[in-house]
This record gives C-alpha cells, sequence and structure tokens, in this order.
C-alpha cells in the first residue's frame, strides 16, 4: 500500500547542507490506520510533503499503491494524486463560496465526473460522516468540527488508496477532537480506509492502531502498538 524505503532527505541553506530526515523506513498495509507522531522539528511535516508527491526526496523511494511516486514528473503526480491520494487539514481548506456539497464534489470536478453522479456521492458521504441535511449550508454555517467532517468527507470522495490527515484536531476542543477521531475510527474499521495520521499528540497517536515515531529526522521505533483504536 505505501512503502517507505530509506528515505533521506536535505534541504540547502546557502552552501550549508541540513539534513532533516534520514533512513527512513516503514510501511502501512491497506485498511491500517497509523500515526505519523513527532514534536515539532522532527521532520514529520517534511515527510508528509515527501510521501504525498509536494517534494522530491535525496534519496530514498515512496511506493503508494505500487507507484513509485519519486520517480514521476510534476502532470503525472498531479494525475496520481487526485486519484490516489486523500488529505485532511488542520485548517479544514473549505472555500467559503461554496457549499458543503459542493466542497466535497470538487475533486470529481477536476475528475471530469458528471454533476449527477458527484452529486449522489458527495450526499452519500455527508451522510456517513454525520451532515446529512447540511449540504446546502456554506462552511461559515458550521460549527470547526462540522468543517472538519466536510473535510474527510471530501478526502474520501475519489475513493484514495491513503488518506494522509495532517493535524487533523489541531484546531478544536478536547471534546470535538474526540469525535473527530471516532469517526476516522469507524470509517477504517467499519469501511477499510487507510488512515496515515500525522500529529504531535500523543492522545491522538494512542487511539490509532499503530504509532511511527520521528526525532530529529530518524524513526524512533517503527512498531510501536497503539491501543484504542486496534
Amino acid at each position: 500500500m505505501l512503502v517507505v524505503q530509506q528515505l533521506s532527505h536535505t534541504f540547502l541553506s546557502g552552501t550549508e547542507p541540513t539534513q532533516v530526515l534520514s533512513g527512513i523506513d516503514f510501511r502501512v498495509e491497506k485498511g491500517e490506520m497509523v500515526a505519523l507522531l513527532g514534536s515539532s522539528g522532527s521532520g514529520k511535516s517534511t515527510l508528509l510533503n515527501l510521501m504525498a508527491g509536494l517534494m522530491k526526496p535525496t534519496e530514498g523511494s515512496i511506493l503508494i499503491a505500487g507507484r513509485n511516486i519519486e520517480k514521476m514528473n510534476e502532470n503525472d503526480l498531479a494525475v496520481f494524486r487526485r486519484s490516489h491520494i486523500g488529505f485532511i487539514f488542520q485548517s479544514y481548506e473549505l472555500i467559503p463560496h461554496l457549499t458543503v456539497r459542493e466542497n466535497v464534489e470538487l475533486p470529481l470536478v477536476f475528475q471530469g465526473v458528471k454533476g449527477k453522479v458527484r452529486r449522489e456521492r458527495a450526499i452519500s458521504l455527508l451522510s456517513r460522516v454525520g451532515l446529512a441535511g447540511k449540504t446546502e449550508l456554506f462552511p461559515s454555517q458550521l460549527s470547526g468540527g462540522q468543517q472538519q467532517r466536510v473535510s474527510i468527507a471530501r478526502s474520501l470522495i475519489t475513493e484514495p488508496a491513503v488518506v494522509f490527515a495532517d493535524e487533523p484536531t489541531g484546531n478544536l476542543d478536547t471534546k470535538t477532537e474526540e469525535e473527530i477521531i471516532d469517526l476516522l475510527i469507524e470509517l477504517n474499521m467499519g469501511h477499510g480506509i487507510t488512515f496515515v495520521i500525522v500529529t504531535h499528540e500523543h492522545e491522538v497517536a494512542r487511539r490509532t492502531k499503530r504509532i511511527i515515531q520521528l526525532r530529529d529526522g530518524r524513526l524512533v521505533d517503527p512498531d510501536i502498538q497503539a491501543g484504542e483504536g486496534a
């Protein structure tokens, strides 16, 4: 599903190289829910950008759905991301002048899916994430937790191979955080959706099935077993 092999990355600051990732090896199987845990400066944001194909690694390989994404050109990567990778963002990244349903439909617009099919799939997904009856509202009419549910539905609309969730509860209060993680667990266990949740919060990481922990650009232990989400 997702295989990261001997991944290293170095930034150049002037003429001085700074290595931010070194020798990263792990795999995420189809249907897993894994936390990528690390504090600020650990390298987790860089690793996420590499896995999402937003940056090219200095060394190593990244396979998603059997494809080496680090070998793709920008056009092929854009097409691949649209079909195989879903994103959930900390700040939701919803388009304010589009309705909830239209925000969820948007990835299918870029795939050329017909309007009736887009609408039906979006409404079905919004119902699945607990937003039935709110499809024609605008993001500003929703709470933060509800906006994140829209973001989750949008991430699933293309039936991606893997969904990357970047600090998905970072803007939420404790109760809403628990509700969102409960929803992700339900989607993972009930529908087999593969999630990689990037977080600095141990409480969030412990809800997943497995923790991949980064410290100073290296893996601490790629096989830490988490608890409640398993």
